[in-house]
């Protein structure tokens, strides 16, 4: 893990010091839901991240654990993104997020039908979540 500068031992600010960016959990997102693993991908995105975030975030996710890349199978000048295991242990948060704005927010129908399964066996799913994406690794 890089030495980021601390604000304090808290919990809640130390997780945020790696991934609390506007942009850090939308990376993380991507690789965890859309399967989305190229930076192009990435660029692809609604949320339009601007080359030179991007470029920063992923080279912060990926010193402090939470990303790896690899060469890219069919191009020299691609790289592949994976979440790690440090990643994937963040499929509970992601869970959570959704279903707090899927209470405030309108959001679309594929997320709708997500946390309907979800809701069914919200531990099931999460473990089903979290090997799916080992299998990856």
């Amino acid at each position: 893990m890089t030495d980021t500068k601390k604000r304090s031992d808290c919990p809640v600010s130390c997780s945020l010091d790696v991934w609390g960016d506007k942009w850090s959990l939308l990376i993380v997102r991507d690789l965890m839901f859309s399967k989305q693993c190229t930076y192009g991908d990435f660029l692809k995105s609604d949320e339009k991240i601007a080359t030179n975030i991007l470029a920063s975030r992923l080279q912060t996710l990926e010193a402090n654990g939470i990303i790896s890349k690899s060469d890219h199978p069919e191009s020299k000048a691609k790289v592949l993104y994976k979440l790690t295991p440090k990643g994937i242990d963040l499929v509970p948060i992601m869970i959570e997020i959704n279903l707090w704005a899927e209470k405030y927010f309108t959001i679309p129908s594929e997320q709708k039908l997500m946390l309907k399964e979800v809701k069914k066996d919200k531990e099931a799913f999460i473990k089903t979540a979290k090997r799916d994406l080992k299998k990856g690794i």
